[in-house]
Order: structure tokens, then C-alpha cells, then sequence
């Protein structure tokens, strides 16, 4: 097990590690733990995609000098032949970390760690290489020479096996063949408008007051804050309205122009993907009826995300121009789906959509029942398509893990013709700031892509 022989020096290389990390000088950072030494780079090159030359000479001296000072000093333990001691260089599981800097501020950051007092406790081991392999030196000569994404196949292996056994086969295989294409681009971004341009601001700026947006939620939903907060954002007063609030007469949706039903999992999903919360509204009357008034009138628009789409789905007979959406039923992976997953927008009349057609974005996916099924191919050819799964490379996909739940034709978001009314499975509601993406490009500032969706439906209010 790990010790902590001197914990001062546990404590001034935390407080280093923050100083560093507040300047920007980290690009990034893995404990040495499970595996090692060795295990800690190869999990970081399989996070970067990128190969990495390691130079071992001057950890494999201070381990010889190490060896030394217990001869001097007459302790009882033997100093280690050569082979053992790389072993115990590369895979021993003591206190320590990997730091990836830029080249220009390695002076920068080795002061650092000297004016901590753990001048003794840090070395510059290694470099990117271009090569994409994972590489050990000694004395310039490689005593290991590996294709990263042999290795990264190697690692995974165990947990696709297990996969195949756990979930649906196909798609642990498919995951696995996609782990292993070393010329997948990763994700990335393709925009069509600039977020910077904030479309509901002339709105916003010249009304004298907010319009209200309902933020429905029932027991078991859990997104309804960060809905709000992302209608808030874009200029509307968010009003938390729950599903009691209807059914008791305590509030009207005649009171608001738009409606947003919230993700989580509405009565623990026991009766489907959103039916318990569904029938609440088809076997009461009094809710039918709000509903129903809502969706007819000329001057109201909906969202429903993940739980709220699936209840939605439902809900067709009540929507003017949904009688082609499908249900949302069990992913094909047989698993609850927690992914950031890219997403492209095709030319759809969605108001929330407008200006963005042909943009391609990561979105955040969190559902176990997204699966799009309709009742007939037709019946999939008339679907207004608003968001599709597409690869990396762009292309609309059934893929897994591109496309998380096996929708056909990687269809995730529908939308009615006259785009009042759009029901998705991802979550934009959590990716309306920049920093909310766990990746963004370099060059994003703080709003984030997805806020677009909630400013043209402030803009559309008008």
C-alpha cells in the first residue's frame, strides 16, 4: 500500500498542484495509482490520443542512488539487479502524480515544485511523439515499442468482455471496434451561427416584462433547475409548475406562453418511458383539457427533453402535427445510457432550431429508454427529424456507442410543421454555458452552443 512518509510534503505538493493549476500551466494530471507508473501514461495517452516517449534514465538513477545510500548507511536490503529495478520504476503504486506541461513553462513549473521543498521529488521524464505509439527508453534505446491503440484494445479487453456478457453483444463489439479505429477524429464541432450573437436580445431589451414559461416537472424528474436556469438565461421568467399544480386547478397553463417537460425518471419509469406521467394527463380531465387548450393555441410552444419527450410521444393526439412521432422504448444496448454525444441539426421548421441547420455539436445523453420506434416505415419517412446522432466523422449513424440507443437513422429529436412543438432525447438544458461541456473548443467564450435553442424561442415570443 501507498505511504505517506512525509506528510508536509503531501500537503506543499497539493498546494503546488493549485498554484499551477490557477496559472494555466497544467495541461494535465493523473495520480499514480492502480498499475503504476507505466499504467498512469498509457491511461493518459489513451485519454489524449497520442503516443509519448518515456525516458526512465533519471527515475532508473535515483533508484541506483537510492540503492547506494542504503549500502552506506549499511541497511540489510540488497540494491536491486537492473531488471527489477525498471519494474519497480514503472509499476509501483507509491504516492505521485504525472504532469503534462507545455515545454515553454516546464522552468516555470520545476521552481514551483523547488520553492515547495520537493526539489528531490520531481523529474521530467517524457515528451509526445508523433508516431502515436506508447515507447520506454533507456539510454535512447526503446525496451518497450507499442502502437497506442494496441494497447488501449489490450486494456479495454476485460471490460468488453464482460460487456458482451452483461449487455447486448453487438453493441459491445461495435464499441470495441470503434475504440480501436485509431484514425477516429474524435469530437468535434461544425457551427452555422456565431453564439455570441445573442438573437433574443432586441426582445428582451425593448419588453416590459418576461414571458412565463412553464417548467413541468412530476415525482421522479430531476432536470427542472437546469431548465430553468437556461430559460432564465435567454429572457423568460422560469415558473417551477408541477404536475399537482394542474391537476388541482392550482395553476393554468393559460398563463403562460411556453412549456418545458423536464428529464428524470417520472414514476420510476415503471409503466414505460413517460406513461405514468402521460396518463396523468390523458385520464384526467381536468389536465386533458389544459393541455389540449395549450397546444391549440396559435401563440404557445413546448419542449420535452428525454423523460419530458418521452411523455410528449404520448401526448400526439393532444399536438396539432405529432401524429408522426414514435415512442421511445428500451436502448438497444440494453443499458442506461450516460454519454456526451455529437449531434447534427437537419433543415427542420423547429423554431428552437432556427439559424442552426447544418450545425454539428456534442450534447450531453443521459436516458435508458430513447430508442425511436414508429409504427411503420411511412410513418418514419413523414417524421420532422430536428437532431440526429451522427460519428465523428459526421455521418448519421445506428452505431453504438455514436449513436447511444440504436435509434434508426440516428433520429433523436422530432419537431410538428408548423416547429411550435419539439420533443428530444438529449440534454441542451445542461450544456448551455461553456464551461458546462466536459469538451469545448479553445476558442469558445462563456456561452455555450446550445443557449441558441432557448434565445430563438425567446426570440419567436418576440
Amino acid at each position: 500500500c501507498p505511504d505517506v512518509d512525509a506528510p508536509q510534503h503531501l500537503k506543499a505538493f497539493f498546494a503546488a498542484i493549485q498554484r499551477l493549476n490557477a496559472e494555466g500551466k497544467l495541461l494535465a494530471y493523473h495520480d499514480r495509482s492502480d498499475g503504476g507508473l507505466f499504467v498512469t501514461l498509457c491511461e493518459m495517452a489513451f485519454a489524449g490520443r497520442t503516443g509519448i516517449d518515456v525516458d526512465v534514465d533519471e527515475l532508473r538513477y535515483h533508484r541506483l542512488h537510492e540503492d547506494i545510500r542504503r549500502d552506506v548507511e549499511g541497511a540489510p536490503e540488497p540494491r536491486e539487479p537492473y531488471t527489477s529495478r525498471l519494474f519497480g520504476i514503472l509499476f509501483n503504486e507509491e504516492l505521485g502524480a504525472v504532469l503534462q506541461v507545455r515545454r515553454a513553462d516546464t522552468p516555470h513549473v520545476m521552481q514551483t515544485f523547488i520553492e515547495a521543498g520537493l526539489r528531490d521529488a520531481f523529474y521530467v521524464i517524457g515528451t509526445l511523439n508523433r508516431k502515436d505509439r506508447i515507447r520506454i527508453l533507456r539510454e535512447g534505446r526503446p525496451v518497450l515499442d507499442e502502437a497506442r491503440a494496441d494497447l488501449l484494445a489490450a486494456w479495454w479487453e476485460t471490460s468488453w468482455r464482460m460487456q458482451r456478457l452483461r449487455d447486448n453483444p453487438a453493441c459491445a463489439d461495435q464499441e470495441y471496434e470503434a475504440l480501436r479505429d485509431a484514425r477516429d477524429p474524435g469530437l468535434n464541432v461544425r457551427l452555422r451561427f456565431d453564439p455570441a450573437e445573442d438573437v433574443a436580445a432586441p426582445y428582451v431589451k425593448r419588453a416590459s416584462a418576461r414571458p412565463r414559461v412553464a417548467i413541468l416537472r412530476e415525482q421522479g424528474v430531476n432536470g427542472e433547475v437546469e431548465m430553468a436556469a437556461a430559460f432564465d438565461r435567454a429572457g423568460f421568467t422560469a415558473v417551477d409548475v408541477h404536475m399537482s399544480d394542474i391537476l388541482t386547478g392550482r395553476v393554468s397553463l393559460a398563463e403562460f406562453k411556453g412549456l418545458a417537460a423536464c428529464g428524470g425518471f417520472s414514476y420510476g419509469d415503471v409503466l414505460g418511458a413517460g406513461g405514468g406521467w402521460a396518463a396523468t394527463i390523458l385520464h384526467n380531465a381536468r389536465a386533458r383539457e389544459e393541455f389540449e387548450t395549450f397546444f391549440h393555441r396559435a401563440d404557445t410552444f413546448a419542449l420535452g427533453v428525454c423523460n419530458g419527450c418521452q411523455m410528449m410521444s404520448r401526448l400526439k393526439e393532444l399536438i396539432p402535427g405529432a401524429q408522426d412521432w414514435p415512442r421511445f422504448e428500451r436502448n438497444l444496448s440494453e443499458q442506461f445510457e450516460a454519454r456526451f454525444s455529437l449531434v447534427e441539426v437537419p433543415d427542420n421548421p423547429s423554431i428552437l432550431f432556427a439559424g442552426m441547420a447544418g450545425s454539428r455539436m456534442p450534447i450531453a445523453v443521459a436516458h435508458g429508454e430513447g430508442r425511436a420506434v414508429f409504427a411503420s416505415a411511412a410513418q418514419q419517412r413523414r417524421a420532422l427529424v430536428c437532431l440526429r446522432y451522427v460519428d465523428n466523422r459526421g455521418r448519421v449513424t445506428e452505431r453504438y456507442p455514436y449513436n447511444p440507443n440504436g435509434s434508426p437513422r440516428g433520429i433523436t429529436g422530432l419537431t410538428t410543421p408548423d416547429g411550435r412543438f419539439t420533443i428530444m432525447m438529449p440534454h441542451p438544458e445542461r450544456l448551455f454555458r461553456a464551461v458546462q461541456h466536459s469538451w469545448r473548443p479553445d476558442d469558445w467564450g462563456e456561452v455555450g452552443p446550445w443557449l441558441q435553442l432557448f434565445r430563438n424561442a425567446r426570440a419567436w415570443v418576440g
